[in-house]
């Protein structure tokens, strides 16, 4: 990456756009950067020229019957009333890093990862109940219903949920067990509990109902049975980035933030008005609501970017035909390959290197190996991606962290606010939601201004509003991975928008974006939520 940041030109500029003396920008708001600064500007900038062009970077002008209407922001939707994760007026964001940064298998967090935690979770309850119960047990079943139903094969949701019945924790879950339960469909296994001693096996995850009147779209039942009777029963939701609610879930008590807030604009007032940096605000969150120390938070975040670049370095290195009937043959290894020895033209090296990034952690999630929910397991690609793009430029560790920071706090809002879950609102929710982090860290890591964070992520956003979520035959492979590739040039390009443009200036905020995706998500058809039944689902034909 050095090598290449060294044959970047650095532009004569006239303002705040790295053009050439087009005469129509304002002065930088930025101050003047070091040098070892602006080797990273100019590789974001090198991305910018090669996805978007000149017109993107603040000098054409944009129409004010574009923008004038979003200066009133809709009211956020109720996806689902009852919901802890989506509903609105909860009072403050109360979410905290181990309940997003999630580490697990692939290939969905909604599909794979949720359910597993379900089961888990299931396992644990009935572990703890009498032994005179347990001695009348007969059998475990799990039932899927919805989009858990209609794309489980293809996200690995029954092996999955039996790894989890079988006691699999899944952070520590080694994907070699995984691919043996989907290699050996037939075998029994054996689960001890208490007296009783269970034959369990993929047959006892039952893929059912695709259609009705479910609570959520992602709804499953766990139950442990006597022949027809029923000792423990308990229906769960799977409400995406690998968040998990059941019947009469109730939010785990916390404690408050120091500096609470709902939405992007309350967020803001602390920052602008009180003058707090947003690394240190939201630390002091963290610290308040989870309990932790500093150390604990720093030291969990290290273990996230560790997992993320272990991903993305693999993913550079292993060439295979991913599982399923697709048959799709991986990218990132041929594409970092080809680049070592590539005569592309800066620009062109620079967003194959950020995509082959993408890609390779994307190819990793459709393995089903260990990814980093970011939002999701969908979107796991674009985080890393970014992260191992701002290691190749030698920003601080400290940097990193903060920037990682800065990423959940816009996830945070999202899921708040809108929701984070491709069968609640497409691939705006995953990718869209990821892009929009990727950009923020990016802005937090090279320290940009608050506006220029903020803007950043609603630029990000705002470009992949509506994004449907039809993944082809169900597998997170084709457009997902792709789309994890471009979420990441795309987080460069938002970053470099937001950077060079007069952040006053911008007519579209936050807040207006969250909610718009919110609406955008409830008006959707939920054919175009992840049930694998329009747009390219439906469109490629497999042969």
């Amino acid at each position: 990456m050095e090598k290449l940041l060294n044959v970047i030109g650095n532009p004569s500029s006239c303002g705040s756009c790295a053009t050439t003396k087009c005469g129509t920008c304002g002065p930088n708001p930025i101050a003047a950067k070091p040098d070892s600064r602006v080797s990273r500007r100019q590789f974001g900038h090198t991305v910018l020229a090669a996805s978007a062009g000149t017109l993107l970077v603040g000098c054409s002008s944009k129409s004010e019957q574009t923008v004038s209407a979003a200066s009133t922001s809709p009211a956020p939707p109720a996806l689902s009333a009852d919901l802890n994760v989506v509903r609105t007026s909860k009072g403050p964001i109360m979410t905290v890093l181990e309940e997003f940064y999630k580490m697990g298998p692939g290939p969905s967090s909604s599909h794979t990862m949720g359910p597993m935690r379900i089961t888990y979770d299931f396992f644990q309850r009935i572990s703890k109940l009498p032994d005179e119960q347990l001695k009348r047990a007969t059998a475990l079943k799990v039932h899927l219903f919805g989009s858990l139903s209609a794309t489980g094969k293809g996200h690995g949701t029954d092996r999955a949920s039996l790894a989890g019945l079988l006691g699999k924790a899944p952070a520590t879950c080694p994907p070699e067990f995984l691919d043996g339960l989907a290699a050996n469909p037939d075998e029994a296994y054996k689960l001890t509990l208490g007296p009783t001693t269970l034959d369990l096996a993929l047959k006892d995850v039952i893929f059912d109902a695709t259609k009705g009147d479910f609570h959520h779209p992602n709804t499953m039942t766990a139950k442990l049975v006597a022949g027809n009777e029923t000792l423990y029963e308990l229906e769960y939701y799977s409400v995406g980035g690998g968040f998990i609610e059941w019947k009469g879930y109730k939010p785990p008590e916390k404690g408050q933030p120091k500096y609470p807030y709902e939405h992007a604009n309350e967020l803001k007032k602390y920052l602008i008005d009180d003058k707090i940096p947003l690394a240190e605000l939201l630390l002091a969150n963290e610290l308040a609501i989870s309990g932790k120390s500093e150390k604990e938070i720093w030291e969990f975040l290290d273990q996230v970017s560790e997992v993320m670049v272990r991903g993305v370095d693999t993913g550079l290195t292993v060439e295979s035909v991913l599982p399923g009937p697709i048959k799709l043959h991986s990218k990132a290894a041929a594409m970092h390959r080809n680049l070592q020895k590539s005569t592309k033209a800066a620009a062109s090296r620079a967003i194959t290197q950020v995509a082959s990034y993408g890609f390779a952690m994307g190819e990793e999630n459709a393995r089903g190996h260990i990814i980093v929910t970011a939002p999701t397991a969908g979107s796991a690609g674009i985080i890393p991606a970014v992260l191992k793009s701002l290691r190749d430029l030698n920003v601080p560790p400290q940097k990193v962290r903060e920037g990682l920071l800065a990423a959940a706090a816009i996830g945070y809002l999202c899921k708040h606010n809108a929701t984070l879950s491709g069968a609640e609102g497409g691939c705006q929710a995953e990718v869209g939601v990821g892009s929009s982090m990727g950009a923020a860290m990016i802005a937090q890591a090279l320290d940009s201004r608050p506006k220029v964070v903020s803007n950043a992520a609603e630029s990000a956003l705002e470009h992949h509003m509506g994004m449907t979520c039809d993944p082809v035959a169900g597998y997170v492979q084709v457009p997902c991975i792709e789309r994890c590739a471009y979420g990441a040039v795309k987080a460069w390009t938002a970053y470099e928008i937001a950077s060079d443009e007069i952040p006053e200036q911008r007519r579209v905020d936050l807040d207006t974006a969250v909610a718009a995706m919110a609406l955008t998500a409830k008006e959707m058809n939920s054919k175009y939520k992840e049930t694998s039944e329009g747009g390219l689902a439906v469109s490629v034909v497999l042969c």
